[in-house]
């Protein structure tokens, strides 16, 4: 019935002419910069911001005023998230005052995107500039402190266009517009990757009927991850419940419907983002050494693409899904609100008994959704190292569980807001 919902209609033409103009932003490139030669390095998969570049839908690389896009916010969001755990006793004070505090949250939020953003725009400007003798700036540029702060307040301030956008779309669109922004650059580089395996396994390869095998065994890769991410985002481990107050013929033919669902992904796709955050530093860093003995050692080890780095990166997914699981969900509250609601797990005390019964339940679950999370994660750096993929194609990855993700929630909204319209309209 969404289709005969004027409202839906309007929020998705909404969403869509907010999510164009982001787009727009793109081809608005920033002053002073040889456009052509950055593009180069990141089609050689010479530069470390690849992974960031697909978020942004290939902005970075063409280092639009959009170029960061909503990167800082999310990792803003993620600090503010953290340090709410006891870490600033004032943060944790605003989580719990429900509306008011959730505005506090968020307006600092915001304040700490910008400053990351400009962080972030000094340190990318400084890094590539240094790393590549100064090959960044167009003849003629006078390369000076103030050229780095001026490129670093343009992209600061694409940011917080990016982020006056994500809010104009949560407020009247479709969605969360953080979400539909992030989703929006990740599509918008799908047509270059498939491009770019045609022009290698296709055109130039198309002699040898091995590249074509290739071609076909990528493409179908991506279906088969796409339908593993749906499969296990969908999924959900349900934990029957009981409420003492409620008499037995409430159920339905013996049966009763209450329960507390725990998806098998509850971290999501943020120990990916963590590990890969954390990875990256130091091989950022190392761009400013000038010793290449340094430089070598370091990228073998905190570069995923090598078998040390590749380890360590898939040690740090499994830590940061149990670290973040356990952050999401609390079994020692989920145990106490029952409690308040007089409510049980047949066969399980409550209090204590039900909090450990809980923890038990999700380190089981977080086991399965951190090897989900490792998986995914992998395949995309072992399908580069045995297939030799264009830098540009990242098969799986985070890019498809978080569409995959704002998808199912996308449509679970649409659906909502549908089933309300039959609602009035029945009470009406």
């Amino acid at each position: 019935m969404a289709i005969k919902n004027k409202k839906i209609w309007i929020s998705l033409l909404f969403t869509a002419l907010f999510l164009f103009i982001y787009r727009f932003g793109y081809f608005i490139q920033i002053p002073f910069v040889e456009i052509e030669y950055v593009k180069q390095l990141f089609s050689s998969g010479e530069s470390m911001f690849g992974f960031l570049d697909v978020f942004s839908g290939g902005a970075l690389s063409n280092f639009s005023i959009v170029a960061l896009g909503i990167g800082p916010y999310i990792t803003a969001s993620i600090v503010i998230q953290l340090l709410q755990m006891d870490i600033v006793p004032i943060l944790k004070e605003w989580s719990e005052e429900g509306q008011v505090g959730k505005e506090k949250l968020n307006q600092l939020t915001r304040y700490l995107s910008l400053g990351l953003a400009f962080v972030q725009a000094m340190t990318l400007t400084i890094g590539i500039s240094v790393s590549y003798n100064n090959a960044l700036f167009g003849p003629g540029t006078p390369i000076t402190p103030m050229t780095y702060i001026y490129l670093s307040i343009v992209m600061t301030a694409g940011t917080a266009f990016v982020l006056w956008i994500a809010e104009r779309i949560t407020q009247k669109g479709i969605g969360n517009g953080t979400s539909m922004i992030i989703v929006a650059g990740i599509i918008a580089s799908f047509p270059d990757m498939i491009n770019d395996l045609i022009q290698k396994y296709i055109i130039s390869g198309g002699e040898e009927i091995g590249n074509i095998f290739i071609f076909f065994g990528v493409i179908l890769l991506m279906v088969l991850i796409i339908i593993g991410v749906i499969f296990i985002e969908t999924a959900q481990r349900k934990i029957p419940i009981q409420y003492a107050n409620r008499p037995a013929t409430a159920s339905f033919r013996g049966k009763s419907d209450s329960n507390v669902p725990i998806k098998l992904n509850s971290a999501s796709v943020i120990p990916v983002i963590f590990a890969s955050t954390l990875m990256s530093l130091p091989t950022t860093i190392s761009n400013f050494l000038t010793n290449a003995t340094a430089k070598t050692w370091i990228t073998n080890i905190f570069s995923a693409s090598e078998p040390i780095g590749f380890v360590l990166y898939i040690i740090l997914i499994f830590v940061f899904s149990f670290f973040y699981a356990f952050l999401q969900i609390n079994p020692e509250k989920m145990a106490e609100n029952l409690q308040k609601q007089n409510a049980y797990i047949p066969g399980i005390r409550p209090g204590d008994e039900t909090a450990s019964y809980f923890s038990r339940v999700l380190f089981k679950i977080t086991m399965v959704g951190a090897t989900y999370l490792s998986i995914v994660a992998a395949v995309p750096i072992i399908a580069a190292k045995i297939f030799d993929l264009p830098s540009s194609v990242q098969v799986g990855g985070t890019s498809l569980i978080i569409v995959v993700g704002v998808a199912i929630e996308t449509v679970k909204q649409l659906k909502t807001q549908s089933q309300e319209k039959q609602y009035r309209g029945f009470i009406d």
